[in-house]
């Protein structure tokens, strides 16, 4: 059996509250209808996440190459097409993001793999959002960001990427999304893939994995 010595975590819907809750939340505060975000976002993105399309505006966002102010507009424009009626597109990608909350049981559990000897990284793609980093010194020994590093999951590079940077071999590292074709990517570069939907299912997969306790 091969061992296991790295562990990369998605940031939305990993160390915080679920993305669709969290979404949801944020739709019910700009008076947003969430079916009709979601039947935007699923133009955009196609049947599965992981499929590109000839302009995808969220894909570019995650990439760096649309700024915020630019995507909030198109995401305004598709809603007002949708409804007749959509909220003031300054602002909403903060505004969507306020209603991400911390996962505490999912930190602590990264935290102590970290001190436990496993080199530990974040894997998130961002939507121009801040993050925050408080205490991250403590948990990661390596930090990627889709839209600093020009490249989004699934593309396989920034899997690769990220292992190079904790200096292991994708072999050696399994990866924790809460979205199907991320961790299918992760496992077509050679990873062990975990598909995240709640911390007790998470943790005890975990501790199987890299042969050690992980939960407080």
């Amino acid at each position: 059996m091969r061992q296991m010595r790295g562990l990369v975590v998605d940031w939305g819907g990993v160390l915080t509250s679920g993305l669709g809750e969290s979404m949801a939340a944020w739709a019910a505060d700009d008076g947003i209808d969430y079916a009709h975000f979601s039947a935007v976002m699923t133009r955009w993105l196609g049947p599965e996440a992981g499929i590109e399309a000839t302009y995808n505006p969220v894909h570019a966002l995650e990439r760096g190459e649309l700024e915020v102010p630019e995507f909030e507009q198109h995401l305004a424009e598709r809603l007002w097409h949708a409804t007749g009626s959509a909220p003031s597109p300054e602002g909403m990608v903060d505004r969507m993001f306020a209603r991400f909350e911390h996962a505490p049981d999912m930190a602590g559990l990264v935290r102590r793999a970290h001190e436990s000897g496993l080199r530990t990284a974040l894997l998130s793609n961002s939507w121009g959002n801040s993050y925050p980093r408080d205490g991250w010194d403590e948990m990661f020994d390596a930090v990627v960001i889709s839209g600093e590093v020009g490249m989004r999951k699934p593309e396989h590079r920034i899997y690769t990427h990220t292992c190079k940077l904790l200096d292991l071999e994708p072999g050696e590292c399994v990866f924790v999304d809460d979205l199907p074709p991320n961790v299918t990517a992760a496992v077509d570069v050679g990873m062990v893939g975990v598909l995240h939907s709640d911390y007790e299912s998470t943790a005890g997969e975990l501790e199987v994995l890299f042969d050690r306790p992980l939960r407080d």
